[in-house]
């Protein structure tokens, strides 16, 4: 039997598994680790500038493949202790990474050691599973528990924390005798399949509430295909956005009270059974649940049983991951269809639904200077095609974005749906360039989420990682100001200043342009509607020629209050509804 230190015998580990890349940072505590990555010599590795900047990497590059992973390393001390808010974030998103850190020595964990604190503890909130390994022989066992708890149930992500003197003890381990465990996946049953299929019949206006499970279990082909089968109309959750593309004919539009569309929040009004695949009945989409289930049945299927019924009871639970529910429920149709011939007619349904989407539109084309947000999204529409993939994490930018932007395809909508922390973006979209690098990758942020992390764009820079950062700059924490307005007061949110190094900014603040170049990056800034598209135009033949992130900063009107509400019958519009000239750049498809 081959022996090799624990650390060695991790990253072979981490190769039998699929791993080819990590992000993170070297130091005291977990440079062994390093060196077995060195010695081995197959994996690739970016380096952070900031450790939780890593972890959003890590994120980033899981959620932009099927099976992929994401892998982030630090030290001890505080390196894990900045990976948590990455780690909340995937765990909240069921997004599977691993966090691997140093630790001090096994005898000194009781003594107060420099850096040494219990990550173990205080990542298991927000983990799968978070584990100091204290035996060098238990480091096998502990990185292939990791990856099948990962990879189980409702993904999530792991932290193996490794005592320096564990890695170096030396063990016996013959890696090519190594093979991952079994993955248990709950499957829908026959029966559970005509019951749903029953409900459907029973219902004149029903919907599919597409969730982020479908694009875990990478099922969204299987749910167009049920949807085109039963003339079904779909819903996508914000994680959920791009399982049907937004030009098809049964996409109805996103529900909820931020990230939604008029046409959509309507349609799920008129419905009377809401079949919910892979989605969790988050409150940004439902709103009050009185007003949500109000004359619908629902029917809830999803991977983690303790999940039906957490927000309220269905009509009808199923344990079952998305796409063996997806596979099954179209067996039993295509049965139905060969046995009793075409379902139940859906056509007039389906057509209230797109005239809904035809006339039910928010206006993009202001001209107003300084520029009004909605008009860079028509222009990032003109710019962009369908395979560009967005990434974003919350805020006013977020919002309108989520309602006007065109997404097409699976995990080309990447965002941290529920934590949503600040600086996010730019990293998580440095993870997404790495994970498939001939994408055209489109960041988006308010001035404040760029302001976060913003260090990271160095990465890019050093490893040649091309990206498009648009920054959308009203000098404001815009959506906290909206919600001050329930207190009356604008307190504690205003990020303007008069720059003395850059007067043309007339008080924006921060130069970005500057702080973007100074981190080797390009950077262009646009005052003018009429500029926004040639920047992005610009932007994309910089990319190319650079091979760096390219930032394109908007210049926008101070205050601008997005629409928003508090229930789906009672979002409040704030901008005018009447003459809307150019209805797409809407997610109703391209513009004429």
């Amino acid at each position: 039997m081959p022996r090799m230190t624990a650390a060695r015998a991790a990253v072979e580990i981490l190769r039998r598994e699929g791993i080819t890349n990590l992000f993170g940072l070297p130091g005291a505590a977990i440079n062994p680790f390093y060196n077995a990555v060195r010695a081995q010599g197959e994996l690739k590795h970016v380096l952070a500038r900031h450790v939780e900047g890593a972890s959003h990497m890590a994120e980033g590059y899981t959620r932009a493949k099927a099976g992929n992973i994401g892998v982030c390393v630090g030290t001890s001390g505080p390196a894990g202790t900045d990976m948590i808010t990455g780690l909340y974030s995937a765990s909240a998103d069921s997004i599977p990474i691993l966090c691997i850190t140093g630790q001090a020595p096994v005898a000194k964990l009781h003594k107060e050691d420099f850096q040494a604190v219990d990550i173990e503890s205080i990542a298991k909130p927000v983990t799968k599973w978070a584990v100091t390994v204290l035996e060098a022989a238990q480091v096998p066992g502990a990185f292939q528990k990791a990856f099948q708890l990962m990879r189980t149930g409702h993904p999530g992500p792991v932290l193996i924390d490794l005592p320096i003197d564990v890695q170096l003890t030396e063990i016996d381990f013959e890696p090519d005798l190594y093979a991952p465990l079994p993955i248990a996946t709950p499957r829908a049953t026959v029966a559970q399949a005509e019951r749903v299929l029953e409900l459907l019949a029973e219902s004149e206006h029903p919907l599919i509430v597409a969730g982020g499970g479908i694009i875990n279990a990478d099922a969204a082909d299987l749910l167009v295909e049920f949807a085109e089968l039963t003339g079904v109309p779909v819903v996508p959750t914000l994680m959920g956005w791009g399982t049907i593309p937004d030009d098809h004919r049964l996409m109805a539009g996103m529900v909820g009270l931020q990230t939604s569309h008029r046409y959509g929040n309507e349609t799920l009004l008129a419905s009377d059974l809401v079949i919910g695949i892979g989605n969790r009945w988050a409150n940004r989409h439902t709103g009050g649940l009185d007003t949500y289930r109000a004359g619908r049945k629902f029917v809830h299927i999803d991977i983690e049983p303790t999940q039906l019924g957490r927000v309220f009871a269905p009509d009808l639970g199923i344990a079952s991951d998305a796409k063996a529910a997806l596979e099954v429920l179209i067996h039993v149709v295509k049965q139905q269809l060969a046995d009793s011939g075409p379902l139940r007619d859906r056509s007039e349904w389906t057509a209230a639904c797109r005239e809904r989407k035809r006339t039910l539109q928010r206006r993009t084309d202001f001209d107003n200077v300084p520029v009004k947000p909605q008009r860079v999204y028509q222009e990032m529409n003109h710019a962009f095609g369908p395979e560009t993939r967005y990434v974003s994490t919350i805020g006013l930018s977020q919002i309108q974005a989520a309602q006007m932007l065109h997404v097409y395809r699976p995990r080309h909508w990447i965002n941290a749906g529920q934590a949503g922390p600040l600086g996010w973006t730019g990293p998580a979209a440095l993870g997404v360039a790495v994970a498939d690098p001939e994408a055209t990758v489109v960041a988006l942020s308010g001035d404040y989420d760029f302001q976060f992390l913003i260090e990271e764009l160095a990465v890019g820079a050093q490893f040649n990682i091309p990206y498009i950062h648009v920054v959308v700059n009203n000098a404001y924490l815009g959506l906290i100001r909206q919600a001050q307005r329930n207190f009356d007061m604008d307190y504690c949110v205003q990020l303007a200043f008069d720059n003395i190094n850059t007067p043309e900014l007339n008080g924006y603040g921060v130069d970005h342009v500057k702080v973007a170049e100074g981190l080797g990056c390009k950077a262009l800034r646009v005052f003018e509607p009429d500029g926004i598209l040639p920047a992005l135009e610009q932007a994309k033949k910089l990319m190319v020629e650079y091979q760096v992130p390219i930032m394109v900063e908007v210049i926008l009107e101070r205050i601008t209050n997005v629409s928003m509400g508090t229930e789906l019958d009672n979002v409040v519009e704030f901008d005018e509804l009447d003459d809307v000239r150019h209805p797409a750049p809407t997610v109703s498809g391209p513009r004429d």
